[in-house]
């Protein structure tokens, strides 16, 4: 790249960011690229507030719903080695799932209409002993489809027939990636996404990571403890760094991962309901603006974590906002931030569709600050 369009990129970023989100209390960290070149990157804070441990490039970050976007990819990869069809119905992984009609791909384009587990499992009480209180018990995959099979939470809707977010999904296809392969999720990731794309930072988070998992905080600085939700994978529990995700997103450029017929597939709107610029391909959230642009992305919210990563593949540029203390400005900050590189508007309004929230009154757990804000999108 010529260092005088550099040197502009770079005025621009960062003359951006300091008046729109760096001075609105940021701890995390930030990766710009075109054509795979770093043109901004900056780490603000600590890793952990209570301490003094700053972040670092190697600081990997949960980026919550954002994990979808590698769900889904390892989905389709299975797909391309005819391991499975987007077609299988979720009988054939769960025998005795109710909810019959549900497809793979309505799994991964949202429209199973299958409940939400962040509701079902609050209201049905699950890990409540006796004594009314959480037994600190932590739900896993396996659990969450136990519930299903025996309670048989209420459809949102009837498969197929409309979008609806419920990260249910997601968890479900991480379980039938385990079901193909054989293998424990987070180790599939590790073997087949991570360790060939030399995300050497990246993991897929288990309660046996709680050591060494950068913790997260509310706006005020309040540590956000986990909670009976947090061992549960494939729609968040991704721990990540702005590097790696630059090294997946410049992956998806070429043949490495999956043949581009398929990769197009997981860029395609699904859902045209209502009329929208937003719409949700294979695992990707997308913008289809007006004017032929279009946005394939992906934000996160969980706890402290907010999380943005986007594509503008147009222009082959990409948006990486991590953050660890509760911080709404990175949504619109990466969001209003494309304008940067291209006819991308003002910026449209964030989907409300990422407010995926849990109500507080369904948050159990120690009563801490994170009671005001339990969110997951």
């Amino acid at each position: 790249m010529d260092r005088a369009i550099f040197r502009d990129y770079f005025r621009r970023i960062s003359g951006f960011l300091d008046s729109n989100l760096l001075n609105r209390g940021f701890n995390g960290g930030i990766l710009y690229a075109l054509n795979g070149q770093v043109i901004y990157e900056k780490y603000i804070g600590k890793v952990d507030l209570r301490k003094p441990d700053s972040i670092t490039a190697t600081t990997a970050f949960h980026v919550a719903s954002t994990s979808k976007t590698l769900t889904s990819i390892a989905i389709l990869r299975l797909v391309q080695e005819n391991k499975l069809s987007l077609n299988d119905s979720i009988q054939k992984f769960f025998p005795g799932m109710p909810y019959e009609g549900v497809t793979v791909q309505m799994l991964l384009n949202h429209r199973s209409g299958l409940p939400n587990y962040l509701y079902f499992m609050s209201n049905l009480k699950w890990g409540i002993g006796p004594d009314k209180k959480w037994n600190h018990q932590y739900a896993t995959n396996q659990d969450v489809i136990d519930v299903m099979i025996d309670k048989k939470p209420d459809r949102t809707s009837s498969p197929g027939s409309s979008f609806h977010y419920s990260n249910t999904n997601f968890m479900l296809l991480a379980s039938i990636i385990e079901k193909v392969t054989g293998m424990p999720f987070p180790q599939y990731m590790h073997d087949h996404v991570f360790q060939p794309l030399q995300m050497t930072d990246s993991y897929i988070f288990t309660m046996a990571d709680s050591a060494r998992a950068t913790p997260t905080f509310t706006y005020n600085n309040t540590y956000w403890e986990f909670d009976f939700l947090d061992a549960t994978y494939g729609d968040k529990n991704l721990y990540t760094t702005p590097h790696d995700l630059l090294k997946f997103d410049q992956a998806l450029y070429t043949d490495q991962v999956i043949r581009k017929s398929l990769l197009d597939s997981a860029f395609t709107g699904y859902s045209f309901e209502k009329p929208s610029i937003h719409n949700y391909g294979l695992g990707w959230r997308l913008q289809l603006l007006p004017n032929g642009k279009k946005v394939v992305y992906h934000f996160g919210k969980w706890h402290g974590t907010n999380s943005s990563f986007a594509r503008l593949i147009d222009e082959k540029a990409t948006v990486i906002i991590l953050g660890n203390k509760f911080n709404r400005a990175i949504y619109d900050a990466a969001q209003q931030s494309y304008k940067i590189f291209g006819e991308y508007g003002p910026g449209a309004e964030t989907d409300s569709e990422e407010a995926d929230s849990s109500k507080k009154s369904e948050v159990r757990g120690p009563k801490t600050e994170k009671s005001k804000t339990r969110k997951k999108n």
